[in-house]
């Protein structure tokens, strides 16, 4: 059954598909999505609530709400299934360029919620970020038009607001700002749940705590508000793949509407009538265009610097050029389905900073073109790094990706056991690590038939490392790597940077070699095990390019 869509809900849409607007290709996927779902599915507008909620517009400081704010608001807060009358986007995921009024539709639609329109008594409205400044900035908007003696004298009969909440009078509804501590949020009784800025949670464990209280109200709602950000295989990035297979068709919505903005590819950031792709409110901010303007240059002069340009005002993370091993897109496309490789031919990387506190181990196959990498790491109850690591580690040894060693150190023979066993599933046919940890190993290496002096083992020195990374590079741009669902290894590849290597009389050689982007919290042991292995994967048969044949200066 089909129903007709809101002329203000077409009315963005129709932007999108003429080209009145430009946009990327989710928001063209999106509106592909949202035709469909409206042609096959027993849905409707409450009208009335949804044009009673744009009024509210003339109280702010706008003369009307932007078109693709009048597109998500519909969908997400007035649009609702006939049979039942639950929402049909009961969540919003919006990802959208600094500067478009992110925090400013968050404060809208919350005084919307609490107004008398929504219908649902103690509708609390709970925003929730990783700091005090960025969950009580959507607060504050409201609250300053609440001060405004004009704009306040009008609502004052509708609201009540202290520093601290907003209180629509009529139906008891509080609108709250809190940050992400999870002490005492059980009891939340909240309508709906908004994570400003979700780009900075690392995992789970505050979002299950504040979400825990939806369902006690009718109606529950949760909205992801964001720019993109720096921190990867996070609540972002599952939000990210989810919406992509989502419009791609592969998987239901769960009543999720996702709203992405941003650039289909980099190239495009050098055209300022791009810039909407990621930032549909600018043609109505002329001062902000100016301002990306003047960033925009600054970030050309030096993009080593200014990587937030590209990450936030465009929602296309891109880390120094210099330092960044690979775009992370092609780090994302290493998670296909691993295949039966079982007694391959196999090389063996090990690395490792300090026994006790990280260590790695990876088993590396080649059949073409294609390289498949199983991954392995250890993790000391010692490391003095454990309180500072913002990864889901617990899950990872739970997932059985990461063993963890309730022991003063990581023995050398946890290691050598693992490659035994695995020795049962692949040919090994040599082992390759650091030289300078090769001490530490050599007797247990020794004790399952592999040393120095057998010649399978292969003592790894910046000079190999050098000639191997363009081997790496060139693996990821093909995208050719097949790690299977390895967040550890993701997590270690997007930890590691490129140093620049070799002068010669004041010429630049381009030699490279691989570092920590920090050096305690996060570790690259994993990568450097691969880069070890891949060192030594001109032994592998079915070799198309030797390593060693590469052009590379070493000194």
């Amino acid at each position: 059954m089909s129903c007709s869509i809101h002329p203000n809900i077409k009315k963005y849409m129709s932007m999108v598909e003429t080209g009145e607007i430009r946009a990327c290709i989710e928001q063209h996927d999106l509106i592909k999505y949202v035709r469909h779902v409206f042609e096959t599915e027993d849905i409707f507008i409450n009208v009335d609530q949804y044009e009673k909620y744009l009024s509210q517009a003339k109280y702010f400081p706008y003369e009307e709400v932007m078109p693709w704010e009048q597109f998500v608001l519909g969908l997400h807060l007035c649009t609702y299934r006939t049979s039942d009358g639950m929402p049909r986007w009961s969540d919003l995921f919006l990802l959208i360029g600094r500067g478009a009024g992110k925090d400013g539709y968050i404060a809208f639609s919350s005084e919307c919620l609490i107004s008398p329109y929504n219908g649902i008594k103690k509708y609390d409205v709970d925003i929730c970020a990783n700091s005090e400044e960025q969950a009580k900035a959507p607060f504050d908007d409201l609250w300053e038009i609440l001060e405004d003696p004009d704009m306040g004298s009008l609502l004052k009969k509708h609201f009540y607001h202290t520093k601290e909440e907003i209180i629509g009078i009529k139906m008891k509804s509080r609108m709250k700002y809190r940050t992400n501590n999870p002490k005492g949020k059980d009891g939340l009784r909240s309508g709906i749940v908004i994570f400003n800025e979700i780009h900075q949670y690392e995992d789970y464990k505050n979002i299950n705590v504040f979400t825990t209280g939806l369902g006690k109200k009718a109606h529950p709602r949760r909205l992801y508000a964001t720019t993109n950000g720096d921190v990867r295989d996070g609540p972002l990035d599952d939000l990210l793949e989810t919406s992509h297979q989502i419009l791609r068709g592969d998987i239901p919505d769960n009543g999720l509407l996702p709203f992405i903005c941003k650039l289909n590819k980099k190239d495009e950031i050098y055209d300022p009538l791009n810039w909407e792709m990621a930032n549909p409110s600018l043609r109505y901010f002329p001062n902000l265009m100016e301002e990306i303007e003047k960033e925009f240059k600054t970030w050309q002069r030096d993009p080593s610097k200014f990587t937030a340009f590209p990450t936030k005002r465009m929602n296309i993370p891109d880390g120094d050029t210099e330092i960044q091993v690979t775009a992370w897109e092609n780090i994302l496309a290493t998670n296909k389905p691993m295949p039966n490789i079982k007694y391959k031919t196999a090389v063996v990387g090990i690395d490792y900073s300090k026994i006790t506190d990280f260590a790695s181990v990876n088993i590396h196959v080649k059949d073409g073109n294609v390289r498949y990498d199983i991954s392995h790491s250890w993790l000391c109850s010692k490391s003095a790094d454990i309180p500072k690591l913002k990864i889901p580690w617990q899950q990872w040894v739970q997932d059985g990706r990461l063993t963890y060693v309730e022991d003063v150190e990581i023995n050398p023979d946890l290691i050598v056991d693992y490659i035994r066993e695995q020795a049962r599933n692949y040919n090994i046919i040599k082992i390759a690590l650091d030289d300078f940890r090769y001490a530490l190993l050599a007797k247990a290496l020794n004790n399952l038939g592999f040393s120095y002096e057998n010649k399978n083992i292969k003592l790894i020195r910046l000079s190999d490392i050098m000639k191997v990374v363009p081997v790496v590079d060139s693996a990821f741009v093909s995208q050719s790597f097949i790690w299977g669902d390895d967040p550890v290894l993701r997590w270690a590849t997007n930890n590691t940077k490129l140093i620049k290597m070799g002068k010669r009389q004041g010429q630049d050689l381009g030699n490279y070699v691989y570092g920590k982007i920090e050096s305690k919290t996060r570790k690259t042991d994993p990568f450097m095990a691969l880069v070890h292995s891949m060192c030594i994967e001109a032994e592998l048969p079915d070799m198309q390019a030797k390593v060693m044949d590469l052009d590379v200066s070493t000194f």
